[in-house]
C-alpha cells in the first residue's frame, strides 16, 4: 500500500470516528437537562420523551428506544415506553401475574437474559447474518434496525426495582463506539430523573389507592397536620355487605376475602367509575363522596351522578349474584344509602399516626340510613334531603328514627328498582 493510499485510508477510518462520535457537549446538556428534570415535579412520560427528543436533537442516530420500569401499582407490576423518531410515545402497562410470577413473554426477552445472568448490557448487530436469539430482534431486525443495545439499570440492591432499556438504530453500520459511550453516559441521570419521577408518581398512587382521588390530592397540597381540615358539601354513598359477620365465621379467609372484593367490585367500583371519592373501606363496608359546591344547581348534579352510581351498582350486583348462583355459591345481600350534607375533610388521630377521611353528622347519619334497607328491604335507601335535591321520581317508604337524630326522617326509594332486585332483596343471602 503506497503512503498515499495509507493517508487516505486512516483519513477515511477518522472521518468514520468522528462522525460516530456526537459532540459531547450536546450530550452534556441532555445529561444536565435530566437533572434538572430531577428536582421538578415531571411526570414520567415526559422524562422519557423528553430525554429521547433531545439525545435524537443532540446526533444520535436512535431510532426506536424502550423504556421499562418496576412500579409499586395495586394493578401493575410494570410500565413502559417506546419511542419512535417521529412518531407518538406509546404507553405499555403490565400488569401482576398470579403468585407474582414473571409473565411468559418475559422469559424469551433480551430483558430476561440480563436479569438471569446479571449483566448490565447486551448489544446485538442485527446488519449481520448471524440468527437472532430473541423474538424482538428478528422483528427489528424485518423493520430495517441494525444495532440493538439493551440494558438493566437497577434502583437498589433488589434487581426487581430498577430500568430496563434498550436503544436500537437503523444507521448503516450500527452504533459506533463514540455513540455507544454517550448512551452508557447518558444511562445514569436518565435512571436517575427516571426514578424522581417515579417516586412522585408513587406518592400519589399510593395516596389515590388508600384514600381516595380527592383525599389524596388534599394531602399532596399540604393538609398533613392534626387538625387541617375544611368543610365541604357532598352527596354521600354509603354501602354495607349483610351477614357478614357470620359470613366471616362460617367461611375460610380465602373465601371471604373473595366475597368482600365481589361486593366492593361491584358497588364501591361503580361509584369510582361515576367519579365518586372512595374514602375508606370500613370492615364489610365503603363510604363513597361526591364533592360539589353550594347551590342547588351543583348540589343536584352531585346527587344525580350519587344515584346514577347507586343505579349502576344495583345492576352489577345483579350480574355479580346471577354468577355466584351459576357457581353454586349463595347470593350476596347489600345495602346502599344515599344522603348529601356537608362534610368534613380532615385530618384525626395521633400527631404521628394520622387518618385523612371524612367526618360530620351527614356521614353518620347515611351509616345509620343504609341499616333501614334490611328493615324495608330494598339495595337503596335515601333520605329526604337527598331526594330534595336530586328530583326524580322516588317511592317513600315511611317515616323512621335514626339514632342522633332529634325528628324522625322519611325514607325513600327510587321509583325505578326493578321488581326482580326488591325480590331478590327479600330472598335469602350468603352467611
Amino acid at each position: 500500500m503506497s503512503a498515499h493510499t495509507l493517508t487516505a485510508a486512516l483519513s477515511g477510518m477518522l472521518m468514520c470516528t468522528m462522525a460516530n462520535s456526537p459532540s459531547p457537549a450536546l450530550v452534556d446538556r441532555v445529561a444536565d437537562w435530566l437533572r434538572a428534570q430531577a428536582l421538578n415535579d415531571i411526570g414520567l412520560e415526559a422524562v422519557v420523551q423528553g430525554s429521547c427528543d433531545r439525545l435524537a436533537a443532540a446526533g444520535l442516530p436512535i431510532a426506536r428506544v424502550n423504556l421499562v420500569f418496576s412500579v409499586l401499582h395495586p394493578l401493575y407490576r410494570a410500565i413502559g415506553f417506546t419511542w419512535r423518531q417521529g412518531q407518538t410515545l406509546q404507553a405499555h402497562a403490565y400488569p401482576h401475574v398470579a403468585d407474582g410470577a414473571q409473565p411468559d413473554y418475559f422469559y424469551g426477552t433480551p430483558y430476561h437474559h440480563l436479569l438471569k445472568h446479571d449483566v448490565d448490557h447486551l448489544r446485538w448487530r442485527l446488519d449481520s447474518d448471524m440468527p437472532c436469539a430473541f423474538p424482538i430482534l428478528n422483528d427489528l431486525r424485518r423493520d430495517g434496525f441494525s444495532d440493538y443495545l439493551a440494558f438493566a439499570h437497577s434502583f437498589a440492591k433488589a434487581k426487581s426495582e430498577g430500568m430496563l432499556g434498550s436503544w436500537s438504530t437503523a444507521q448503516t453500520g450500527g452504533f459506533g463506539s463514540g455513540e455507544i459511550a454517550a448512551l452508557l453516559a447518558i444511562q445514569y441521570p436518565l435512571a436517575v430523573a427516571c426514578r424522581m419521577a417515579m417516586l412522585g408518581g408513587v406518592a400519589k398512587s399510593a395516596l389515590s389507592t388508600y384514600l381516595g382521588n380527592n383525599a389524596g390530592a388534599r394531602v399532596l397540597a399540604g393538609q398533613i397536620r392534626r387538625g387541617d381540615g375544611e368543610t365541604t358539601r357532598a352527596a354521600i354513598v354509603w354501602g354495607d355487605l349483610r351477614n357478614s359477620t357470620r359470613m366471616a365465621d362460617r367461611l375460610g379467609r380465602q373465601a371471604y376475602i373473595d366475597n368482600l372484593n365481589d361486593f366492593f367490585d361491584a358497588t364501591a367500583g361503580a361509584v369510582a367509575a361515576a367519579g365518586g371519592d372512595i374514602l375508606a373501606f370500613i370492615g364489610d363496608g365503603f363510604l363513597g363522596i361526591f364533592p360539589c359546591a353550594r347551590g342547588k344547581k351543583e348540589s343536584r348534579i352531585a346527587c344525580q351522578r350519587a344515584l346514577g352510581a347507586a343505579m349502576a351498582a344495583m345492576a352489577a350486583m345483579g350480574e355479580t349474584n346471577r354468577r355466584r348462583q351459576a357457581q353454586n355459591k349463595a347470593a350476596l345481600g347489600y345495602g346502599l344509602a344515599l344522603h348529601v350534607g356537608s362534610v368534613l375533610f380532615g385530618n384525626v388521630g395521633l400527631p404521628e399516626r394520622l387518618s385523612f377521611s371524612v367526618f360530620g353528622s351527614a356521614v353518620n347519619e347515611a351509616a345509620r340510613l343504609e341499616t333501614l334497607t334490611k328493615k324495608f328491604a330494598t339495595p337503596i335507601i335515601a333520605s329526604r334531603s337527598f331526594t330534595a335535591d336530586c328530583g326524580g321520581a322516588w317511592e317513600a317508604l315511611g317515616r323512621e328514627s335514626l339514632r342522633g337524630v332529634e325528628a324522625p326522617i322519611t325514607v325513600f326509594r327510587p321509583a325505578r328498582i326493578p321488581p326482580a332486585q326488591i325480590a331478590a332483596a327479600r330472598q335469602p343471602q350468603a352467611a
